[in-house]
């Protein structure tokens, strides 16, 4: 694709498939809606693809020729800041843990339906949008009076906001985005179970197609960072049958 049809007006996405008939249905059904389409065939194309055009997200299938796309999403994202939607045929557990361990905002298995994809792809957009609006109203505000940053303490959890940092137990946490923002909704409201279907809704933007196991796998990977024992936790619980929240008792 020429650089001059990239439209400003219109949100840019890279579809990543080795298998040519699936990228041309969901070229052909994506036609209508407002997106600029561009796409690629193996690893090293989707990264020329990703650098050059600068996407404002990626469909990225797994199983890829020349560069897998674990590693094709994980190189991505140490220089791009691009929702990415890991696409795979395959269902265990473990890939969809790594996709989003490396940074993968979503994921969706194959067989899917087009109507899921674009839904998927609208809810991304619409978040990463917010995610962007926020930190720069938040930078802003940061630069005029950085000593009022917002700061949320529950038991040995302290989140800063602002500053997007969280601390258990007085050491510095490394988490993606997604986690954070699971974690901050839940701290808004401490010791009140949310389900997973409300999370998927206020943090990932999913109206009608989430995958609630999306939930599951982003808690998942908070508990190993956050908790002493995952087997037994005592900052993030499961309500059984109902979903999580954040204890407010000291432990």
């Amino acid at each position: 694709m020429e650089d001059n049809k990239l439209k400003e007006t219109k949100k840019t996405v890279l579809i990543v498939d080795d298998e040519k008939p699936i990228i041309d249905v969901l070229m052909y059904n994506m036609e209508r809606e407002p997106f600029n389409l561009i796409e690629a065939y193996d690893g090293k194309m989707a990264l020329e693809m990703a650098f050059k055009y600068k996407p404002d997200i990626i469909l990225l299938d797994v199983m890829l020729p020349k560069i897998d796309g674990l590693t094709v999403c994980k190189r991505i994202k140490n220089v791009m800041n691009v929702p990415i939607i890991i696409i795979s045929a395959k269902g265990e557990e473990v890939d969809k843990i790594v996709g989003l361990e490396i940074g993968a905002d979503d994921y969706i298995t194959k067989p899917f339906s087009v109507r899921e994809v674009v839904a998927r792809i609208k809810a991304n957009l619409r978040k990463a949008e917010a995610d962007n609006s926020f930190k720069n109203i938040e930078d802003i505000k940061q630069e005029k009076v950085e000593e009022h940053d917002k700061i949320i303490t529950i038991g040995e959890l302290v989140i800063n906001v602002d500053k997007f940092e969280v601390q258990v137990r007085n050491k510095p946490i490394e988490l993606t985005l997604r986690e954070f923002e699971v974690l901050k909704y839940l701290a808004s409201q401490p010791g009140q179970v949310v389900t997973r279907e409300t999370l998927l809704e206020k943090v990932w933007g999913y109206e009608y197609y989430g995958d609630i196991r999306t939930v599951d796998v982003t808690i998942r990977r908070i508990r190993e960072k956050i908790e002493v024992d995952t087997s037994s936790p005592k900052i993030l619980i499961t309500k059984r049958g109902v979903g999580y929240y954040l204890s407010s008792k000291e432990k």
